[in-house]
Protein backbone atom coordinates (compact mmCIF):
# COMPACT_ATOMS: atom_id res chain seq x y z
CA UNK A 1 0.00 0.00 0.00
CA UNK A 2 1.15 3.54 -0.82
CA UNK A 3 0.53 5.92 2.09
CA UNK A 4 0.44 9.62 1.11
CA UNK A 5 -0.08 12.80 3.10
CA UNK A 6 -1.39 15.83 1.24
CA UNK A 7 -0.80 19.04 3.19
CA UNK A 8 -3.57 21.51 2.36
CA UNK A 9 -7.25 20.86 1.61
CA UNK A 10 -7.81 23.60 -0.95
CA UNK A 11 -8.25 22.87 -4.66
CA UNK A 12 -4.61 21.93 -5.31
CA UNK A 13 -4.58 19.53 -2.36
CA UNK A 14 -7.90 17.91 -3.18
CA UNK A 15 -7.01 17.64 -6.87
CA UNK A 16 -3.77 15.91 -5.85
CA UNK A 17 -5.76 13.44 -3.77
CA UNK A 18 -8.19 12.94 -6.65
CA UNK A 19 -5.36 12.21 -9.09
CA UNK A 20 -4.04 9.57 -6.70
CA UNK A 21 -7.48 7.96 -6.50
CA UNK A 22 -8.04 7.96 -10.26
CA UNK A 23 -4.73 6.38 -11.29
CA UNK A 24 -4.31 2.66 -11.86
CA UNK A 25 -0.55 2.16 -11.57
CA UNK A 26 -0.72 1.73 -7.79
CA UNK A 27 -4.07 0.13 -6.95
CA UNK A 28 -3.79 0.34 -3.15
CA UNK A 29 -3.50 3.97 -2.03
CA UNK A 30 -4.34 5.65 1.28
CA UNK A 31 -4.45 9.45 1.38
CA UNK A 32 -4.58 11.69 4.44
CA UNK A 33 -5.44 15.30 3.59
CA UNK A 34 -3.99 17.47 6.36
CA UNK A 35 -4.98 21.07 7.03
CA UNK A 36 -3.94 23.59 9.66
CA UNK A 37 -7.57 24.73 9.90
CA UNK A 38 -10.38 22.51 11.26
CA UNK A 39 -12.31 23.21 8.05
CA UNK A 40 -11.63 21.97 4.49
CA UNK A 41 -11.64 23.67 1.05
CA UNK A 42 -8.97 26.34 1.56
CA UNK A 43 -9.53 29.46 -0.54
CA UNK A 44 -12.84 28.13 -1.86
CA UNK A 45 -14.18 28.62 1.68
CA UNK A 46 -12.00 31.54 2.76
CA UNK A 47 -11.14 33.37 -0.46
CA UNK A 48 -14.04 33.18 -2.89
CA UNK A 49 -16.41 36.13 -2.42
CA UNK A 50 -19.65 35.17 -0.64
CA UNK A 51 -21.82 36.43 -3.51
CA UNK A 52 -20.01 34.15 -5.99
CA UNK A 53 -22.25 31.20 -5.24
CA UNK A 54 -21.46 29.30 -8.43
CA UNK A 55 -17.73 29.25 -7.69
CA UNK A 56 -18.35 28.41 -4.04
CA UNK A 57 -20.41 25.42 -5.20
CA UNK A 58 -17.07 23.88 -6.21
CA UNK A 59 -17.05 22.69 -2.60
CA UNK A 60 -19.46 19.96 -3.69
CA UNK A 61 -16.94 18.35 -6.06
CA UNK A 62 -14.12 18.77 -3.54
CA UNK A 63 -16.37 17.18 -0.92
CA UNK A 64 -16.88 14.09 -3.08
CA UNK A 65 -13.13 13.45 -3.06
CA UNK A 66 -12.77 14.00 0.70
CA UNK A 67 -15.65 11.60 1.37
CA UNK A 68 -14.00 8.76 -0.57
CA UNK A 69 -13.27 5.82 1.74
CA UNK A 70 -9.60 5.90 0.74
CA UNK A 71 -9.26 9.51 1.92
CA UNK A 72 -9.17 10.85 5.48
CA UNK A 73 -9.54 14.55 6.23
CA UNK A 74 -7.24 15.57 9.09
CA UNK A 75 -7.95 19.15 10.15
CA UNK A 76 -6.44 21.20 12.99
CA UNK A 77 -2.96 19.85 12.23
CA UNK A 78 -0.33 22.46 11.44
CA UNK A 79 2.83 21.55 9.56
CA UNK A 80 6.19 23.21 10.01
CA UNK A 81 5.26 25.45 12.94
CA UNK A 82 6.20 25.16 16.62
CA UNK A 83 2.83 23.64 17.54
CA UNK A 84 2.55 21.33 14.55
CA UNK A 85 4.31 18.43 12.94
CA UNK A 86 7.60 18.87 11.09
CA UNK A 87 8.19 17.82 7.47
CA UNK A 88 10.87 15.46 8.78
CA UNK A 89 8.30 13.71 10.99
CA UNK A 90 5.77 13.50 8.16
CA UNK A 91 8.44 11.83 6.03
CA UNK A 92 8.69 9.16 8.74
CA UNK A 93 4.93 8.62 8.95
CA UNK A 94 4.10 8.45 5.20
CA UNK A 95 5.69 7.08 2.05
CA UNK A 96 5.19 10.44 0.34
CA UNK A 97 4.06 13.96 1.26
CA UNK A 98 2.58 16.48 -1.21
CA UNK A 99 2.73 20.06 0.04
CA UNK A 100 -0.14 22.22 -1.27
CA UNK A 101 0.16 25.14 1.14
CA UNK A 102 -0.61 27.97 -1.29
CA UNK A 103 0.69 31.54 -1.15
CA UNK A 104 -0.72 33.11 1.98
CA UNK A 105 1.17 36.41 2.21
CA UNK A 106 0.21 39.58 0.36
CA UNK A 107 2.62 41.82 -1.49
CA UNK A 108 3.33 45.23 0.01
CA UNK A 109 3.37 48.55 -1.84
CA UNK A 110 6.55 49.65 -0.03
CA UNK A 111 5.56 53.32 -0.01
CA UNK A 112 5.43 55.90 2.81
CA UNK A 113 2.28 55.77 4.94
CA UNK A 114 1.43 52.15 4.13
CA UNK A 115 1.33 51.27 7.84
CA UNK A 116 -1.18 54.01 8.73
CA UNK A 117 -4.49 52.98 10.34
CA UNK A 118 -7.03 52.57 7.56
CA UNK A 119 -4.49 50.91 5.25
CA UNK A 120 -4.91 47.15 4.87
CA UNK A 121 -4.17 44.33 2.51
CA UNK A 122 -7.12 43.13 0.46
CA UNK A 123 -6.24 39.67 1.81
CA UNK A 124 -7.17 40.84 5.30
CA UNK A 125 -10.44 42.34 4.09
CA UNK A 126 -11.30 39.09 2.30
CA UNK A 127 -10.48 37.13 5.47
CA UNK A 128 -12.83 39.43 7.40
CA UNK A 129 -15.89 38.94 5.23
CA UNK A 130 -15.02 35.24 4.76
CA UNK A 131 -14.81 34.61 8.55
CA UNK A 132 -11.24 33.33 8.54
CA UNK A 133 -10.45 32.35 12.14
CA UNK A 134 -6.90 33.75 11.98
CA UNK A 135 -8.09 37.34 11.59
CA UNK A 136 -8.51 37.94 15.30
CA UNK A 137 -9.66 41.46 16.13
CA UNK A 138 -12.25 42.93 13.79
CA UNK A 139 -10.72 46.19 12.47
CA UNK A 140 -13.19 46.72 9.65
CA UNK A 141 -16.27 46.50 11.84
CA UNK A 142 -14.59 48.83 14.32
CA UNK A 143 -13.65 51.84 12.21
CA UNK A 144 -12.55 51.30 8.60
CA UNK A 145 -16.07 51.15 7.20
CA UNK A 146 -16.75 54.57 8.66
CA UNK A 147 -14.85 55.75 5.58
CA UNK A 148 -16.67 57.74 2.92
CA UNK A 149 -14.21 56.96 0.15
CA UNK A 150 -12.13 53.82 -0.42
CA UNK A 151 -9.22 53.18 -2.78
CA UNK A 152 -8.47 49.66 -3.96
CA UNK A 153 -4.99 49.48 -5.48
CA UNK A 154 -4.77 46.77 -8.11
CA UNK A 155 -6.75 45.69 -11.17
CA UNK A 156 -7.14 41.95 -10.72
CA UNK A 157 -10.10 39.83 -9.67
CA UNK A 158 -9.34 40.26 -5.95
CA UNK A 159 -9.48 44.03 -6.36
CA UNK A 160 -12.81 43.77 -8.16
CA UNK A 161 -14.13 41.40 -5.48
CA UNK A 162 -13.40 43.71 -2.56
CA UNK A 163 -14.70 46.74 -4.44
CA UNK A 164 -17.92 44.89 -5.25
CA UNK A 165 -18.43 43.88 -1.61
CA UNK A 166 -17.91 47.51 -0.52
CA UNK A 167 -20.40 48.75 -3.10
CA UNK A 168 -22.98 45.98 -2.77
CA UNK A 169 -25.98 46.51 -0.53
CA UNK A 170 -25.72 44.54 2.71
CA UNK A 171 -29.29 43.35 2.24
CA UNK A 172 -28.15 41.33 -0.77
CA UNK A 173 -25.49 39.66 1.35
CA UNK A 174 -27.93 38.38 3.95
CA UNK A 175 -28.56 35.30 1.83
CA UNK A 176 -24.85 34.44 1.88
CA UNK A 177 -22.68 32.96 4.65
CA UNK A 178 -21.10 36.32 5.60
CA UNK A 179 -20.51 36.32 9.37
CA UNK A 180 -22.72 38.42 11.63
CA UNK A 181 -20.17 41.10 12.53
CA UNK A 182 -19.19 41.70 8.91
CA UNK A 183 -22.81 41.89 7.75
CA UNK A 184 -23.64 44.33 10.53
CA UNK A 185 -20.67 46.54 9.62
CA UNK A 186 -21.55 46.50 5.92
CA UNK A 187 -25.13 47.49 6.80
CA UNK A 188 -23.75 50.54 8.63
CA UNK A 189 -21.05 51.33 6.06
CA UNK A 190 -20.73 54.98 4.99
CA UNK A 191 -18.61 54.16 1.94
CA UNK A 192 -20.11 55.89 -1.08
CA UNK A 193 -17.19 55.98 -3.49
CA UNK A 194 -14.80 53.17 -4.39
CA UNK A 195 -11.78 53.75 -6.65
CA UNK A 196 -10.13 50.77 -8.36
CA UNK A 197 -6.72 51.96 -9.51
CA UNK A 198 -4.02 50.45 -11.73
CA UNK A 199 -0.60 51.82 -12.64
CA UNK A 200 -0.90 50.57 -16.22
CA UNK A 201 -3.63 50.65 -18.84
CA UNK A 202 -6.91 48.75 -19.18
CA UNK A 203 -5.43 46.30 -21.71
CA UNK A 204 -3.01 45.12 -19.01
CA UNK A 205 -5.58 44.71 -16.25
CA UNK A 206 -5.84 41.19 -14.85
CA UNK A 207 -9.54 40.95 -14.09
CA UNK A 208 -11.82 38.65 -16.04
CA UNK A 209 -14.68 40.05 -18.09
CA UNK A 210 -17.23 38.27 -15.93
CA UNK A 211 -15.91 39.98 -12.80
CA UNK A 212 -15.80 43.32 -14.58
CA UNK A 213 -19.39 43.09 -15.82
CA UNK A 214 -20.62 42.26 -12.33
CA UNK A 215 -19.66 45.78 -11.24
CA UNK A 216 -22.08 47.24 -13.75
CA UNK A 217 -24.88 44.96 -12.54
CA UNK A 218 -24.83 46.11 -8.90
CA UNK A 219 -28.23 47.55 -7.98
CA UNK A 220 -27.99 51.23 -7.17
CA UNK A 221 -24.27 51.55 -7.90
CA UNK A 222 -22.77 53.52 -10.76
CA UNK A 223 -19.56 52.66 -12.62
CA UNK A 224 -17.53 55.65 -13.81
CA UNK A 225 -14.70 55.37 -16.36
CA UNK A 226 -12.60 58.31 -17.53
CA UNK A 227 -12.43 58.20 -21.37
CA UNK A 228 -9.20 60.21 -21.39
CA UNK A 229 -7.46 57.50 -19.34
CA UNK A 230 -8.76 54.79 -21.65
CA UNK A 231 -7.49 56.70 -24.67
CA UNK A 232 -3.93 56.65 -23.28
CA UNK A 233 -3.78 52.89 -23.89
CA UNK A 234 -2.66 52.17 -27.49
CA UNK A 235 -4.68 48.93 -27.47
CA UNK A 236 -7.84 50.85 -26.65
CA UNK A 237 -7.60 52.75 -29.91
CA UNK A 238 -6.78 49.55 -31.82
CA UNK A 239 -8.94 46.80 -30.25
CA UNK A 240 -8.01 44.34 -33.04
CA UNK A 241 -4.32 44.70 -32.18
CA UNK A 242 -1.56 47.11 -33.07
CA UNK A 243 -0.02 46.92 -36.55
CA UNK A 244 2.79 44.37 -36.61
CA UNK A 245 1.86 42.99 -33.18
CA UNK A 246 0.03 39.86 -32.13
CA UNK A 247 -3.78 40.13 -31.88
CA UNK A 248 -5.10 41.08 -28.48
CA UNK A 249 -6.19 38.16 -26.26
CA UNK A 250 -9.95 37.61 -26.29
CA UNK A 251 -10.34 38.56 -22.63
CA UNK A 252 -8.59 41.88 -23.26
CA UNK A 253 -10.85 42.68 -26.21
CA UNK A 254 -13.94 41.87 -24.14
CA UNK A 255 -12.72 43.99 -21.22
CA UNK A 256 -12.07 46.94 -23.52
CA UNK A 257 -15.56 46.58 -25.01
CA UNK A 258 -17.12 46.71 -21.53
CA UNK A 259 -15.05 49.75 -20.55
CA UNK A 260 -15.82 51.48 -23.84
CA UNK A 261 -19.53 50.94 -23.29
CA UNK A 262 -19.39 52.44 -19.81
CA UNK A 263 -17.37 55.39 -21.04
CA UNK A 264 -19.71 56.15 -23.98
CA UNK A 265 -22.82 55.43 -21.93
CA UNK A 266 -21.85 57.70 -19.10
CA UNK A 267 -20.73 54.87 -16.85
CA UNK A 268 -24.09 54.00 -15.36
CA UNK A 269 -24.58 50.53 -13.92
CA UNK A 270 -27.69 48.44 -14.46
CA UNK A 271 -29.80 50.31 -11.93
CA UNK A 272 -28.13 53.69 -12.05
CA UNK A 273 -28.32 55.90 -8.94
CA UNK A 274 -31.63 54.85 -7.44
CA UNK A 275 -32.52 56.80 -4.29
CA UNK A 276 -33.41 54.53 -1.42
CA UNK A 277 -32.18 51.32 -3.09
CA UNK A 278 -29.51 49.07 -1.61
CA UNK A 279 -26.15 50.75 -2.23
CA UNK A 280 -27.91 53.88 -3.49
CA UNK A 281 -25.58 56.69 -4.50
CA UNK A 282 -22.47 54.52 -4.51
CA UNK A 283 -19.98 55.06 -7.31
CA UNK A 284 -17.21 52.76 -8.51
CA UNK A 285 -14.47 54.62 -10.36
CA UNK A 286 -12.12 52.58 -12.54
CA UNK A 287 -8.83 54.47 -12.85
CA UNK A 288 -5.76 53.70 -14.95
CA UNK A 289 -2.20 54.95 -15.41
CA UNK A 290 -1.82 55.96 -11.76
CA UNK A 291 1.05 54.65 -9.61
CA UNK A 292 0.74 55.00 -5.81
CA UNK A 293 3.69 56.83 -4.28
CA UNK A 294 2.44 57.78 -0.80
CA UNK A 295 -0.49 57.33 1.55
CA UNK A 296 -1.51 60.69 2.96
CA UNK A 297 -2.23 61.21 6.64
CA UNK A 298 -4.66 63.32 8.64
CA UNK A 299 -5.32 62.92 12.36
CA UNK A 300 -3.11 59.85 12.55
CA UNK A 301 -5.06 57.93 9.89
CA UNK A 302 -5.13 57.48 6.14
CA UNK A 303 -6.71 60.46 4.42
CA UNK A 304 -5.82 59.81 0.80
CA UNK A 305 -3.40 58.42 -1.75
CA UNK A 306 -0.90 60.38 -3.80
CA UNK A 307 -0.49 58.90 -7.27
CA UNK A 308 2.10 59.59 -9.96
CA UNK A 309 0.51 59.86 -13.39
CA UNK A 310 2.05 57.32 -15.75
CA UNK A 311 1.95 56.83 -19.52
CA UNK A 312 2.87 53.96 -21.88
CA UNK A 313 6.61 53.72 -22.51
CA UNK A 314 6.25 51.96 -25.88
CA UNK A 315 7.79 48.74 -24.59
CA UNK A 316 4.85 47.28 -22.67
CA UNK A 317 5.56 49.18 -19.46
CA UNK A 318 4.88 52.66 -18.15
CA UNK A 319 6.91 55.76 -17.35
CA UNK A 320 6.23 58.56 -14.91
CA UNK A 321 5.08 61.82 -16.45
CA UNK A 322 6.12 64.08 -13.59
CA UNK A 323 2.50 64.87 -12.71
CA UNK A 324 0.70 63.80 -9.53
CA UNK A 325 -2.86 63.40 -8.36
CA UNK A 326 -4.23 63.07 -4.83
CA UNK A 327 -7.34 60.95 -4.24
CA UNK A 328 -9.24 61.29 -0.98
CA UNK A 329 -9.72 58.01 0.89
CA UNK A 330 -10.20 56.96 4.48
CA UNK A 331 -9.78 53.29 3.58
CA UNK A 332 -7.03 51.89 1.34
CA UNK A 333 -6.89 48.23 0.33
CA UNK A 334 -3.91 46.91 -1.59
CA UNK A 335 -4.60 44.02 -3.97
CA UNK A 336 -1.29 43.72 -5.78
CA UNK A 337 -0.73 39.99 -5.52
CA UNK A 338 0.05 37.09 -3.21
CA UNK A 339 3.35 35.56 -2.21
CA UNK A 340 4.37 32.15 -0.88
CA UNK A 341 5.63 31.84 2.70
CA UNK A 342 8.51 29.63 3.79
CA UNK A 343 7.43 26.45 5.55
CA UNK A 344 10.04 25.58 8.20
CA UNK A 345 11.70 22.33 7.25
CA UNK A 346 11.23 22.75 3.49
CA UNK A 347 13.62 24.47 1.07
CA UNK A 348 12.39 27.86 -0.17
CA UNK A 349 13.25 30.25 -2.97
CA UNK A 350 12.78 33.73 -1.44
CA UNK A 351 12.93 35.46 -4.81
CA UNK A 352 10.14 33.44 -6.43
CA UNK A 353 8.29 32.72 -3.21
CA UNK A 354 8.07 29.01 -4.07
CA UNK A 355 9.58 25.67 -3.10
CA UNK A 356 12.29 24.61 -5.59
CA UNK A 357 11.10 21.60 -7.55
CA UNK A 358 11.44 19.56 -10.73
CA UNK A 359 8.04 18.50 -12.12
CA UNK A 360 6.70 18.67 -8.56
CA UNK A 361 9.61 16.84 -6.89
CA UNK A 362 11.03 18.98 -4.06
CA UNK A 363 14.68 19.82 -4.65
CA UNK A 364 17.11 19.97 -1.75
CA UNK A 365 20.47 21.30 -2.86
CA UNK A 366 19.33 20.87 -6.45
CA UNK A 367 18.62 17.16 -5.98
CA UNK A 368 15.12 15.59 -5.76
CA UNK A 369 14.25 14.76 -2.16
CA UNK A 370 12.70 11.25 -2.03
CA UNK A 371 9.04 11.33 -1.02
CA UNK A 372 8.61 15.13 -0.97
CA UNK A 373 6.45 16.91 -3.57
CA UNK A 374 4.66 20.24 -4.13
CA UNK A 375 1.58 21.34 -6.05
CA UNK A 376 -0.41 24.55 -6.43
CA UNK A 377 0.78 28.08 -5.79
CA UNK A 378 3.69 27.06 -3.55
CA UNK A 379 4.94 25.12 -6.60
CA UNK A 380 4.34 27.54 -9.47
CA UNK A 381 3.59 30.89 -7.80
CA UNK A 382 0.20 32.65 -7.45
CA UNK A 383 -0.91 32.34 -11.06
CA UNK A 384 -3.91 30.92 -12.88
CA UNK A 385 -7.46 30.28 -11.79
CA UNK A 386 -8.84 27.52 -9.56
CA UNK A 387 -8.98 25.08 -12.47
CA UNK A 388 -5.26 25.59 -13.17
CA UNK A 389 -4.54 23.55 -10.05
CA UNK A 390 -5.91 20.40 -11.65
CA UNK A 391 -3.21 20.05 -14.33
CA UNK A 392 -0.58 21.21 -11.83
CA UNK A 393 -1.62 18.44 -9.41
CA UNK A 394 -1.64 15.83 -12.19
CA UNK A 395 1.96 16.63 -13.10
CA UNK A 396 3.07 16.30 -9.48
CA UNK A 397 1.18 13.04 -8.93
CA UNK A 398 2.67 11.62 -12.14
CA UNK A 399 6.13 12.24 -10.66
CA UNK A 400 5.07 10.63 -7.38
CA UNK A 401 3.72 7.54 -9.14
CA UNK A 402 6.91 7.20 -11.16
CA UNK A 403 8.75 7.04 -7.82
CA UNK A 404 6.19 4.76 -6.13
CA UNK A 405 8.16 1.53 -6.37
CA UNK A 406 11.08 3.04 -4.49
CA UNK A 407 8.82 4.91 -2.04
CA UNK A 408 6.90 1.83 -0.92
CA UNK A 409 10.15 0.11 0.04
CA UNK A 410 10.44 2.69 2.81
CA UNK A 411 8.81 2.19 6.19
CA UNK A 412 5.61 4.13 6.92
CA UNK A 413 3.48 4.24 10.07
CA UNK A 414 0.58 1.81 10.28
CA UNK A 415 -1.52 4.51 12.00
CA UNK A 416 -0.17 8.02 11.36
CA UNK A 417 -3.10 9.64 13.18
CA UNK A 418 -2.26 7.77 16.37
CA UNK A 419 1.29 9.09 16.10
CA UNK A 420 -0.01 12.64 15.66
CA UNK A 421 -2.21 12.30 18.73
CA UNK A 422 0.69 10.92 20.75
CA UNK A 423 2.59 14.11 19.81
CA UNK A 424 -0.16 16.18 21.43
CA UNK A 425 -2.08 17.15 18.31
CA UNK A 426 -5.87 17.02 18.27
CA UNK A 427 -6.97 16.26 14.71
CA UNK A 428 -10.46 17.23 13.54
CA UNK A 429 -11.62 14.48 11.21
CA UNK A 430 -14.53 14.48 8.77
CA UNK A 431 -17.13 13.85 11.47
CA UNK A 432 -15.88 16.97 13.26
CA UNK A 433 -16.21 19.01 10.07
CA UNK A 434 -19.77 17.76 9.59
CA UNK A 435 -20.49 18.89 13.14
CA UNK A 436 -19.17 22.37 12.24
CA UNK A 437 -21.46 22.40 9.20
CA UNK A 438 -24.46 21.57 11.39
CA UNK A 439 -23.53 24.30 13.87
CA UNK A 440 -23.26 26.89 11.09
CA UNK A 441 -26.61 25.82 9.69
CA UNK A 442 -28.18 26.16 13.14
CA UNK A 443 -26.57 29.57 13.62
CA UNK A 444 -28.05 30.69 10.31
CA UNK A 445 -31.52 29.42 11.23
CA UNK A 446 -31.40 31.35 14.51
CA UNK A 447 -30.70 34.51 12.48
CA UNK A 448 -33.32 33.82 9.81
CA UNK A 449 -30.61 33.15 7.23
CA UNK A 450 -28.94 30.24 5.49
CA UNK A 451 -25.75 28.78 7.00
CA UNK A 452 -23.58 31.47 8.61
CA UNK A 453 -19.87 30.92 9.17
CA UNK A 454 -18.39 30.63 12.65
CA UNK A 455 -15.54 33.19 12.59
CA UNK A 456 -13.23 32.16 15.46
CA UNK A 457 -11.01 29.24 16.43
CA UNK A 458 -12.72 28.59 19.76
CA UNK A 459 -16.14 28.46 18.15
CA UNK A 460 -15.00 26.16 15.34
CA UNK A 461 -13.27 23.71 17.66
CA UNK A 462 -16.22 23.69 20.07
CA UNK A 463 -18.55 22.98 17.15
CA UNK A 464 -16.26 20.18 15.95
CA UNK A 465 -16.63 18.58 19.37
CA UNK A 466 -20.40 18.87 19.12
CA UNK A 467 -20.62 21.60 21.74
CA UNK A 468 -23.22 24.34 21.30
CA UNK A 469 -23.08 27.70 22.95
Amino acid sequence: MLSVAVVGSGPSGVYSAQSLLQQSLVPDVRVHVLDRLPTPYGLVRYGVAPDHEKIKSLQNSLRAVLEDERVTFVGNVGVGGPDGVSPARLAELYHAVVYCVGASADRALAIPGEALPGSYSATRFVSWYSAHPDLGADPFARDALAARSAVVIGVGNVAVDVARILARGAGELRRTDVPRAALRALEESRVREVHIVGRRGPSQARFTTKELRELGALPGARVVVDPTELALDPAYAAPDGLPGALPLPAVVRRNLEVLRGWSVGGGTGAAGDVPGSAGAGRRIRLRFFLRPVELLERGGRVAGVRFARTAPDGAGGVRDTGRYEDVEAQLVLRAVGYRGVELPGLPFDPVRGTVPHAAGRVLRGGVPSPGEYVAGWIKRGPTGVIGSNRSCAKETVASLLADAAALTRRTAADDPLAALREAGLRPVEWAGWLSIERAEAELGRSLGRGPVKIPDWAGLLAAARGETG
